[in-house]
């Protein structure tokens, strides 16, 4: 049952997506950003 839910969401997502410009250019907007973002390392560790 959850995951008909989860598969049920994830296409009202695509297909909003698929019909607003607007939304797809932020999210791809988002992903370019978040593409582009340094990972985090720790530096304060004892081992390096």
């Amino acid at each position: 049952m959850k995951k008909k839910m989860a598969l049920a969401a994830l296409g009202l997502g695509a297909a909003y997506l698929m019909r607003n410009k607007d939304a797809r250019d932020k999210l791809s907007k988002q992903f370019e950003t978040f593409g582009s973002t340094p990972l985090r390392r720790d530096t304060g560790s004892p081992s390096e």
